[in-house]
């Protein structure tokens, strides 16, 4: 089938033979494919949607595209986490050494930061000498020794998603839920997993909105998976407000060191990184779900994953000593002051977004692909949602550089936040969706 075909049947909301998916994305690669035809493609799937049988082919053809690691070799479960991104969701930085004390091992390939969401390679760009782009080599040692390595994606692995979501990028079609889930399913499988547990997050912070919208992008998710042979489940949590009290590269990864040595552990943080590690142990089948909460609670309690979370930095070529002199290490800003509230009453509600790209406007994250980003600012000592304030409280703290840099994040900080007389709950895991189909 001609590539113009192929489309034209897209166009005419026709079923696409999972052969022809292949043929096209391998297409794209090669250059029979062109990318005004890529664009066509991606925009007749926004309007005209993918069954599940196409999104397994499409997510398949895609991890076909490059290499496939092969982690067979390793004496436990091969496992990972995704998150579709939020303001302070620094998880992956416990979630990965935690799961690695539990014996699972975590081969974590992870992107860096767009828009208002953090990326989990610029927190480890903080950390002097961390290799975020390792070889293969070192990549297997690390997981190996430490049980866990967190890295970028590597050229060879599925690179039809970047050649496509770079055309999506330009052409309106990023907003759908096929083609998100091919994308971020397609490296994972690439990366050789054997279970999967994804954080869809809900909210003012989240790419999806509603708790509507992330159901069906998190059922997407888990059934697109299972059916390309990945057991995998997710969870849906609340992003209406930054998850850990700190938001910004460096100060993610203090308040990330802080919780795994339990100097200081944000409860809400806390309370969905227990659950996706939970998860993970009991989709690989190393606990039920009571014993997998009390294992993944107990590598955290006893230092075990604060210990393999330093041997993954200084194999990566980090400081051997990063935990006990993290301060000393991390890049800081030259100036500290508080942001306060102006009125007396209780945290209502808070435009996450709108923290996220406080951090972004105080040079901490990025609106193009191609930016650089300034480490060591951001916020810290973040109050949530119905703590009570009276009027000169804080409400957070700014690391910047410059008396305008203050004057725009403190205005866009206060603009986030809204003080009232009461505060809604938000359930911190709404839904729940396991492999067996459990909610």
């Amino acid at each position: 089938m001609l590539p113009q075909e192929f489309i034209a049947r897209k166009r005419d909301n026709l079923p696409l033979a999972a052969d022809d998916i292949a043929r096209f994305i391998a297409g794209l690669v090669d250059g029979s494919v062109s990318p005004a035809q890529a664009a066509a493609f991606a925009m007749a799937v926004y309007f005209n949607d993918m069954s599940v049988d196409e999104r397994v082919a499409l997510t398949l053809a895609m991890r076909d595209s490059g290499k496939v690691l092969d982690w067979s070799d390793l004496p436990g479960p091969v496992a990972d986490k995704h998150s579709t991104g939020g303001v302070g969701d620094n998880v992956s930085l416990m979630l990965a050494p935690i799961l690695a004390a539990c014996g699972v091992y975590v081969p974590m390939i992870s992107g860096r930061g767009l828009g208002h969401t953090g990326g989990t390679l610029d927190k480890f760009d903080s950390i002097p000498g961390y290799t975020t782009n390792p070889d293969n080599a070192l990549f297997r040692r690390t997981v190996e020794a430490a049980g866990c390595a967190i890295i970028g994606q590597t050229d060879d692995l599925a690179p039809a998603d970047r050649t496509l979501y770079a055309i999506r990028d330009v052409t309106a079609t990023v907003e759908s839920i096929p083609l998100i889930t091919a994308s971020i399913l397609s490296k994972k499988l690439a990366a050789g997993l054997q279970a999967l547990i994804l954080d869809v997050k809900t909210g003012s912070g989240a790419f999806m909105s509603t708790l509507e919208k992330s159901r069906a992008l998190a059922e997407s998710l888990v059934s697109v998976a299972n059916g390309a042979g990945l057991k995998t489940g997710a969870l849906i949590t609340d992003m209406n407000e930054p998850l850990a009290s700190a938001a910004g590269n460096a100060l993610e990864v203090r308040n990330a060191v802080d919780f795994l040595t339990g100097t200081h552990q944000d409860e809400r943080l806390k309370e969905v990184t227990l659950a996706l590690c939970a998860a993970i142990v009991e989709i690989t089948g190393l606990g039920t779900a009571g014993e997998a909460r009390a294992k993944v609670e107990q590598a955290l309690a006893s230092g075990a994953a604060a210990e393999r979370f330093a041997i993954m930095v200084g194999a990566l070529g980090g400081p051997t000593d990063f935990i006990e002199r993290m301060n000393d290490y991390l890049p800081a800003a030259p100036h500290v002051r508080d942001i306060t509230a102006e009125a007396d009453g209780i945290v209502s509600g808070i435009d996450t977004r709108g923290v996220g790209m406080g951090v972004v406007a105080l040079g901490g994250g990025r609106t193009r692909p191609t930016d650089s980003i300034d480490h060591a600012v951001g916020y810290d000592r973040i109050i949530g949602i119905g703590v009570k304030v009276e009027r000169g409280d804080t409400l957070a703290r700014v690391h910047f550089r410059s008396q305008d840099d203050f004057v725009e994040a403190q205005r866009r900080f206060r603009q986030a936040y809204a003080i009232g007389e009461s505060a809604p709950r938000h359930p911190l895991i709404p839904a729940r969706i396991m492999p067996t189909g459990d909610r």
